[in-house]
C-alpha cells in the first residue's frame, strides 16, 4: 500500500501544471528589470541644502509621511489594479504570441520558399542565356596576347 500511495505522489509531481508553480514571495524582481526605475526613496527626491534646513521634526514627519503615503499607495493601487492591468497584458501578449506563431513566422517562411523559387528561375537565367555568352567571349579573346614592354 505504501508503494501505491508513493507511485501516486510522483504521478501527481509529474502531472503538476506549470501554471501553477510557486513563485518567490520575497525577491519579486530576480532578473533585475526594475533595479534602476522605480527605485525612489525620500533622499532621491528631496533634498534640503546646507544652510536651508527645516525644523528636525519637520524633517522626520515629511520622512515619514513620504515613505508611508508611497507604501500603501502602491499597496492600494496594486490591490485595486493589478489583477485587471495583469489580465490585460497576460491578453496583450497571448494575441502577440498567437500572431507570431500563427502569421510571422509562416509568412516568413512563405517568403524564403519564395525567394529560393526566384533563385532558381535566376539561376537558370543566368547558366542558360549568360554563361554560353560568356564563354564565347573568353573563346574570342583568349588568343589575344598582352606584351608590356618597358621603353628607356
Amino acid at each position: 500500500m505504501a508503494d501505491q500511495y508513493q507511485y501516486n505522489a510522483n504521478e501527481e509531481k509529474i502531472l503538476k501544471d506549470s501554471h501553477t508553480k510557486e513563485i518567490d514571495l520575497i525577491n519579486r524582481d530576480p532578473k533585475l528589470i526594475n533595479e534602476d526605475v522605480v527605485k525612489v526613496e525620500f533622499e532621491d527626491i528631496i533634498a534640503e541644502p546646507d544652510g536651508t534646513h527645516s525644523l528636525d521634526g519637520v524633517w522626520k514627519l515629511s520622512y515619514t509621511t513620504f515613505t508611508v503615503s508611497k507604501y500603501w499607495c502602491y499597496r492600494i493601487l496594486s490591490a485595486i489594479f493589478g489583477i485587471p492591468v495583469a489580465l490585460l497584458w497576460g491578453f496583450l501578449f497571448a494575441c502577440i504570441s498567437f500572431c507570431h506563431i500563427w502569421a510571422v513566422v509562416p509568412c516568413i517562411k512563405s517568403c524564403l520558399i519564395e525567394s529560393q523559387c526566384v533563385g532558381r528561375i535566376y539561376s537558370l537565367c543566368i547558366q542558360t542565356f549568360c554563361d554560353p555568352f560568356f564563354e564565347a567571349l573568353g573563346k574570342i579573346f583568349s588568343s589575344v596576347r598582352v606584351a608590356l614592354r618597358k621603353e628607356v
